[in-house]
């Protein structure tokens, strides 16, 4: 039965020290450096790969775990369901195979609901403060991830039918960025 602790930043110049397990033996910590805003996150996959029957996660706080209330029920009812008890150390929650705790329910569904609530509000103001320095002509958005000969030079390689694989890779961009890239 091992003692697990999960916790995640949302980039990469912060970091985990606020999200503290003081005084609790921990066996394994997965830490990741992306949004909450998806499950899409390989500390996270690989932390409910390696969570067992009996075992304990515990997380900060529940925005640390999910920012969606949908993603957030289906990562604790999948753990619960393996038998894992997950806690949540700020809130004071924990959440087991034994469902018979419907304040803990609410209390998730509320904390949960808040941490999306305040997810949109974040995207909101971004959107915001984008449309206005695009308006004050301060916005040029983001930068190019090619120069305009890496570009040719790209182009010159698909055209002797490397893989778009190969070629991303390569440049160091995105598959979707190189059929972007050739596109133009």
């Amino acid at each position: 039965m091992a003692i697990v602790a999960y916790k995640r930043v949302s980039s990469i110049s912060q970091n985990a020290d606020r999200q503290d397990f003081a005084g609790i033996t921990i066996d394994k910590v997965y830490e990741d450096r992306a949004s909450g805003a998806n499950t899409d996150r390989p500390e996270l996959k690989a932390c409910l790969d390696y969570v067992r029957e009996g075992d304990t996660l515990l997380v900060h706080s529940i925005d640390r775990l999910a920012r969606s209330l949908q993603d957030l029920t289906k990562i604790i009812e999948q753990l619960t369901t393996k038998g894992v008890t997950v806690k949540f150390i700020k809130e004071g929650l924990t959440f087991t195979k034994d469902t018979s705790n419907p304040a803990n329910e609410l209390m998730l569904n509320v904390l949960g609901a808040i941490a999306q609530f305040e997810r949109a509000l974040i995207r909101e103001r971004q959107a915001e403060g984008i449309a206005k320095a695009k308006a004050e002509g301060k916005y040029k958005g983001r930068s190019k991830a090619l120069t305009e000969e890496e570009v040719q030079s790209l182009k010159a390689d698909a055209e002797l039918g490397i893989p778009k694989t190969k070629l991303a890779d390569k440049y160091g961009i995105g598959r979707t960025s190189v059929y972007k890239y050739l596109e133009n």
